[in-house]
């Protein structure tokens, strides 16, 4: 290792979502496949025993939702005490993203994946260095106090009488420890090799308003909570579905739901949505109080600093800022075209016009050419309606990818959040989604649950050109993933 500042190779990876089966519920959630971890612990394994061949040490950058804070449903025992008091909501559906809440969930995923975090304290022991960037299921590492209870949970691993930590002053050990362990809120950046970042802010369903100071307009003791927040915590877990891409379904897909459900569980899932667009109305109340005017100022002064401690100049970071996606949160059309009450208002529309119009034509004749003017105007309007919608983020990623790489020059611009793995050019650098490592929890175009595909990007510079090598981990290790897009 040498006395200056180490060189790095890099190895990316995303959308772990450790914690998203912890449900403390009445109904019982299958536990996902110890498998995840297993092969997990085995890839981090893999590169500690593989020094790096150009670089005196390697970095692990997970790409976000390393931690599913918003997907588990826990709610505190009889011992565990939280300060901050629960919601009804959060009574109902489990304790929220306040800062004594999000700390209690670690806890929860700590003891659930131990292994997991034993593998990644070895690693940092080793002299390795890792850093979290924040996703939308983890952004409730905006809390200092979350930070550094991974930080020790890692380190209480890395430091037990078997561990593999050989420093001898506790204080010092404890402090070097903690310095190779760091967190992103917004992306991670070497400047010609890589610009990474989770790229749920290009989503429109799970963006949030300010990335620096993500707060509850609402509740500043409490991070804010995005579209697709409201719609799991509210519809999509309460009614056994499909976590991932829940956002992705149509108006059939519930309709074909409700009709499973029989006729009481289709009423309960129609007032589990009238319940979550009444919260989706009272949370964009909060961006229209003086609360959001203090942390719209509070994300400016954040972004000054941040521009100062890496120099990469405010300009810069408010163009980067200017290609974000609103959140869908923020406008009344957006909430309702968000859960299809615009399609299904206009569709109500177009049904009483025809039967208005059958009435007049009983009395008077004449009406069916207005029956077909008012069908051929709402087949236009709901093909327009249906246009706006744009549910699958991944394009609007990889057209954001180009002007990320020309505002941070970068060889490879890298992003997770879709949990579909892909490789495509972006101008004059390469785009990556580096996929998922969640458990079947995606279906593909005919229903039926896929493997992730367990991917990773490993990124070396040899005479300062930077190369990358796009894997999958297999049984026996990384194996090359070279397939432009694959489901695994």
């Amino acid at each position: 290792m040498s006395s200056s500042t180490p060189t790095e190779s890099l190895i990316v990876f995303s959308d772990v979502h450790l914690g998203s089966d912890i449900h403390d519920g009445a109904t019982p959630r299958a536990r996902r496949s110890q498998e995840v971890d297993r092969d997990l612990i085995r890839l981090i394994a893999h590169y500690r025993a593989h020094r790096s061949p150009s670089a005196d040490r390697w970095r692990i950058v997970i790409a976000g939702d390393f931690i599913d804070f918003i997907g588990m449903t826990v709610a505190p025992g009889p011992s565990e005490v939280v300060e901050t008091s629960l919601t009804d909501e959060e009574h109902q559906h489990g304790l929220g993203s306040a800062c004594d809440h999000a700390r209690l969930k670690l806890r929860r995923v700590a003891a659930r994946h131990a292994d997991v975090f034993a593998a990644l304290a070895a690693f940092v022991a080793d002299g390795h260095a890792l850093t979290l960037i924040h996703g939308n299921h983890d952004i409730e590492f905006h809390w200092d106090a979350v930070k550094d209870d991974l930080r020790d949970v890692l380190y209480e691993h890395a430091h037990r009488p078997d561990g593999p930590s050989a420093e001898p002053r506790e204080r010092e050990a404890r402090e070097a420890f903690h310095a190779r362990v760091e967190f992103n809120p917004w992306f991670f950046y070497r400047d010609g090799v890589a610009y990474i970042e989770h790229g749920h802010q290009y989503d429109p369903f799970c963006a949030t308003d300010h990335i620096m100071a993500p707060l509850s307009p609402s509740d500043p003791r409490r991070v804010a909570r995005a579209y697709c927040d409201t719609l799991l915590r509210f519809v999509v877990r309460p009614s056994g579905m499909a976590e991932h891409g829940h956002e992705n379904v149509g108006m059939i897909h519930y309709v074909r739901l409700g009709a499973r459900l029989g006729v009481s569980g289709a009423l309960n899932l129609g007032l589990r949505f009238a319940r979550a667009v009444g919260e989706l109305f009272r949370l964009r109340r909060g961006y229209l109080s003086e609360t959001a005017a203090l942390l719209r100022a509070e994300h400016e002064a954040r972004v000054g600093k941040l521009a100062l401690a890496t120099r990469i100049g405010v300009d810069r970071l408010r163009a980067l800022l200017s290609l974000q996606a609103p959140p869908l949160g923020k406008s009344i059309h957006g909430i309702l075209a968000g859960v299809l009450l615009d399609r299904l208002a206009l569709a109500l529309a177009a049904t009483l016009a025809c039967v208005a119009l059958a009435i007049y034509g009983a009395f008077h004749g004449h009406a069916l050419w207005g029956v077909a003017g008012v069908l051929v105007v709402w087949s236009l309007l709901n093909r327009w309606l249906s246009k706006q919608r744009t549910v699958d983020p991944a394009e609007n990623m990889i057209e954001r990818a180009g002007h990320l790489a020309r505002l941070f020059p970068a060889a490879f611009v890298v992003m997770g959040h879709t949990h579909v793995p892909l490789k495509v050019p972006a101008g004059d650098a390469t785009y990556v989604n580096v996929g998922s490592w969640a458990e079947e929890a995606a279906e593909d175009e005919s229903g039926a649950a896929y493997r992730a595909a367990r991917t990773h990007l490993v990124i070396h510079v040899r005479d300062d050109k930077p190369e990358a090598h796009f894997c999958a981990w297999k049984d026996g290790g990384p194996e090359p993933h070279d397939a432009p897009s694959s489901k695994g």
